[in-house]
């Protein structure tokens, strides 16, 4: 799944089209990389995203196309 739609599943970031811009301003990186909107997501995969001053590191668990709010939490788990 890219990394963008997998943000935006997963509720990371609310808006798909601002995960994109957060990949393109280089902002977001995947297993200590950084990484283009297109970039694949696999479990296992560690993404940290930075937020203004504020950090967010996760652990990609699950990948699925759609999901619900409630069940967005169990795609990946906070480092």
């Amino acid at each position: 799944m890219r990394l963008d739609k997998y943000l935006k599943v997963s509720r990371i970031i609310k808006r798909r089209t601002v995960a994109n811009d957060a990949c393109d301003a280089g902002r977001v990186m995947v297993n200590g990389k950084v990484a283009k909107a297109s970039t694949d997501v696999k479990v296992g995969d560690r993404i940290d995203i930075e937020f203004g001053n504020k950090n967010v590191s996760v652990e990609v668990i699950q990948v699925v196309d759609s999901t619900k709010k409630e069940d967005a939490k169990e795609m990946f788990k906070y480092l």
